[in-house]
Parts: C-alpha cells; structure tokens; sequence
C-alpha cells in the first residue's frame, strides 16, 4: 500500500498531535489532582514549636528546627526525596572554580514567594548577609564577598579553598542557604517577619498559636510539584504519652520522638507502624567545667568514670528499644568522615576504682544533670547508672528553646545531655562542638584547634579524613565527651497515612511536606 505525498505529510503531524494529546490528558489529569491538595495531616511534635523556627537567620543549632523551616522555606541546594545529600533546589544548577574561591549558582526561572513576589539573586544574598545562627561565623570568615551577576545569577567568592563551602551552605549543618523575601523582611522587621513568615516553600503560614500549634497550607505555585496535602497542623505535645494517645484516637497522624514505653505501645497497635530515623543524630554527656582548673571534671579520670559507668547497650533498650547503636564518639557513624570508634566498655568496677584514683573513694556529689528535653527516658537510665557507681547527680529539667539558649549562651554547667542531629559531615561536628570557637564549644585545645584549621583547607580527600579523624580521636584520648548512642528516633505514624515521606530526604529525620499523602477516604 502507497500512500501519498500529501497524505503521507498529513499523517505525520496528525499523529504526533494524537501522541500530544493522549499525553496531554494524562498530564491535564495529574495537574488537576496536583492543582487541588486535599485533606489535612496533624503532626504532634516533641517540643514547643518556637517563633525563631520560622526564620533562618535565627534557627538553633539543631535539625528540630527545619521540620518548620523545610515546610515553610526552601534553599539553592539541599537534600531532596532520593536525590542524595545534596540537590539542586531553588538553584537549577551550580559550578565550583578549579581553584576552590568560586561558586556560583543559576537560580530557576520564574521563582516566587507566597506573597507572589520574585524570588532574585538579590534575595539570595540578602539572606546569606542576614543570617546569623550556628555557623555563621565559620561562613562569614571564609566567604569574602557575594555578587549578584544578574537577576539569576549570583556568585560567592571565597577567602581560600574550603571544601566545607557546600556542606555548611547547602546541607543542614546551617539554615544559611534557605531565602527569604527581602523586600517583605525589610517592610516588617525581623519580629514581624515571625509572627507572620513568608518563604518559597512548599506551604505558606496561616496561623500560629503559641505553645499550641502552627498551621500551614500548601503553596500551589511551589517549583517542584503542587503538595497533595492541603493543610498540616503542627501541634505542640511535650508529653510522649499525650502524643501517642492523640495517634491511637486519630486526633494525630504522625507523632515524634516516642522513646520507651510510648515507643512499645505503638510498637504494640497493629493500626500504627513505629518508624526508627536514618538521621545523624546523637547522645553524649557534656562537662561543662572541665576546662576549669578548679572543677572536679577536669581531672580526666573522673570524666573516664563516666565513660565507664554507662551501660550502653541497656539504655538503648530501655529508651530506644534496640534501635539506637551505642557511640564511642560524638560524629554519628552516618556522617562522611566520621572515625568509627570503639565502645568505651561499660565496667562499674573500673568506674569506682578511677573515683578513688581522683580522690573520691565515696563517690561524689555531681550536682544537677540536665538533659535535653524531650529525652528523659535516656537521662533517667544514664542517671541511675552514675549513682550506682557513686555519681551522684539530680536531674533538672528544662523546657527546650530554655535549654537550647542557655547552652548557646554557655549558661549550663556541671553535666548535662545533649541530642543533637543536624547533617553536614564530621567537620561541621567538630566545628560546633570541638573547635574552641565554636557555637556549642566550652573550651578545647590548641592543637586540635590547628588540626581543625588544616583540614578546612585541605582539599584532598584522603588527607582531610585523616586529619578529622586524628580530631575525633584526641576527643576520646582527652574524654571531653560520654558518648551514649547514636539516636535513630522513634516515630509513630497513623493508619490515614498512605505515605510519610519520613527519612526521604538525607539524614533528616523530617518528611518531604509536599510529596505527603493520604488514603483514599
């Protein structure tokens, strides 16, 4: 059979139009389900949901935070659901110089806020000038300066090669790459933007009642897909027996950091599935003083009696029911670059004899130990084995943000529990928390302090591991830290949940908000 000539022109663009429009309707069908979120999911949380979450400047060292921010902001870089550490976001792409002092992004076309203003270059830099939390002063003395190159693109250039550029900037070990609209900041003021935050991420402020709950509503116009559900209430549920309750009645579908018997009970209901986080989270015992001459913590055998009266392996079952490996250093195991260091061995025998050692043979009285909160089930276990070996401490509670400003202002003292699980990579840990500059650090010491500075400069990747390495090693030869484990936390999810996106994104612990879904009522 011939056709011809006409027929045959005739018959090639009428069937890619056929093809166009059989994949039209497909797509047509998926904008309308997309361009119509439905339902409302209710996240009970673990803390009280703080004001300063909702801003990036002033975010707390800690990944808690970015269960709001992520919901209300977005960054150039960031993890995204199975795109691995680190993925183009508000930024379609990105290039590093050969020579280490150049980054520059390329933001995607066409970018809004909620309030429908343009999302520029020119808010890019303002938000990385106004950023002001953990990190910010590791970021500021690298970056030298930020140029807008035009309306798409913006540029950083650097001091000196820093290999770390992109792990503080486009992963959660900071909050400085989220951006915010600096026209609107600049009409209210830091405290309006609070009480009222305007982002470009998948869902937009509606309401915020203090101690109580923050309601947020999908943002239609968000770059990556319209979000599937259209309201998330965030409810403020300190008690973990309050949290689970509200899963079991339905008035929650997600609850947070369950840890003992909460963990057990929905472990127990065949309707809700306990769900344990890949994040890079972790426990470990501060001494504060150690690095006063007249403080009892400065003997290090009293800090290696510590190490030694912790029985690891049975508080991870008490409180995390198994799922929470014990540490024998503060970097989780997950992170690149972290030594993965043996086991201080739980020996009570060894613990009473180094009390004696260092002059107290009757034990001692340690003062108050104060945990963060939510995590007392761990700080109760931990606290019962000091006393069984002559430690004996009082545990003093606080609420969070209360707890988070007094170890950011360097207020805490004697011992006390951190949980910390912000991503980035062993440097960004030992930044926060080794380095003697940094935000979480009490003191430390000089030759750390170098073998910090080396490695920030090293660009060779073998070399930089061993030197962080040699960093996380001189922490456990000094015991500035008791490590306990590291925290894989609990969560409870509901039966209206089709998918919780929980751990889709690398070493966050939170869900992906828009790619949420529920069940077909």
């Amino acid at each position: 059979m011939h056709l011809r000539r006409g027929t045959t022109r005739s018959f090639r663009r009428t069937l890619p139009l056929f093809v166009v429009a059989i994949l039209m309707l497909g797509t047509v069908g998926q904008a309308v389900a997309q361009t119509a979120p439905a339902g409302e999911v209710t996240i009970a949380w673990h803390v009280t949901i703080a004001p300063s979450w909702f801003d990036p400047s002033s975010a707390p060292p800690q990944i808690t935070a970015f269960g709001m921010l992520f919901a209300l902001h977005d960054a150039l870089v960031r993890p995204l659901p199975g795109k691995g550490k680190m993925s183009p976001g508000l930024a379609e792409s990105w290039s590093e110089s050969p020579d280490g002092l150049v980054y520059e992004f390329k933001l995607r076309r066409d970018l809004k806020f909620h309030n429908g203003d343009p999302l520029t270059a020119e808010d890019v830099k303002f938000s990385f000038e106004r950023y002001k939390g953990a990190g910010a002063k590791e970021l500021q003395s690298h970056v030298r300066s930020v140029e807008i190159v035009d309306p798409l693109t913006v540029r950083f250039r650097l001091t000196e090669p820093w290999p770390d550029f992109m792990t503080f900037y486009g992963t959660t070990a900071t909050a400085a790459g989220l951006v915010v609209p600096k026209k609107y900041v600049t009409q209210v003021g830091d405290d309006g933007f609070r009480k009222h935050p305007i982002g470009a991420g998948p869902y937009k402020f509606v309401s915020h009642k203090p101690g109580i709950e923050v309601v947020v509503e999908a943002y239609t116009g968000y770059w990556r897909h319209v979000p599937y559900v259209k309201r998330f209430v965030m409810k403020s549920v300190p008690e973990g027996t309050s949290r689970v309750a509200m899963l079991k009645n339905g008035e929650a579908d997600i609850a947070y950091a369950l840890d003992g018997e909460d963990a057990l009970n929905v472990r127990r209901d065949s309707r809700l599935q306990l769900v344990p986080s890949k994040h890079a989270s972790i426990y470990w015992i501060e001494f504060a003083e150690q690095w006063d001459p007249k403080s009892p913590w400065h003997d290090k055998r009293l800090r290696l009696a510590v190490n030694h009266a912790l029985d690891r392996k049975a508080i991870n079952e008490v409180s995390c029911l198994g799922y929470c490996p014990p540490a024998g250093v503060i970097v989780p195991r997950v992170m690149e670059f972290a030594l993965q260091a043996p086991v201080t061995p739980y020996d009570p025998l060894k613990a009473k004899q180094l009390l004696a050692e260092a002059g107290y043979p009757n034990g001692i009285d340690a003062g108050d130990f104060t945990p963060n909160p939510p995590f007392f089930t761990t700080a109760e276990a931990a606290t019962n084995y000091l006393g069984a070996v002559g430690i004996r401490t009082k545990m003093r509670q606080m609420e969070r943000a209360a707890f988070l400003t007094a170890w950011r202002e360097k207020r805490l003292r004697g011992l006390f529990m951190a949980a910390v699980g912000n991503s980035g990579n062993a440097a960004s840990r030992v930044e926060a928390f080794m380095y003697s500059k940094g935000s979480s650090a009490y003191g430390g010491y000089p030759d750390l302090d170098d073998l910090f500075l080396q490695q920030a400069r090293e660009r060779d990747t073998a070399r930089r591991e061993a030197l962080l390495h040699r960093i996380q090693q001189l922490s456990i030869d000094r015991v500035m830290f008791v490590p306990i484990m590291d925290y894989r936390t609990l969560r409870g999810v509901g039966p209206r949940v089709a998918e919780h996106m929980l751990d889709s994104m690398h070493l966050i612990p939170f869900p992906a908000y828009e790619d949420v879904r529920l069940r077909a009522q």
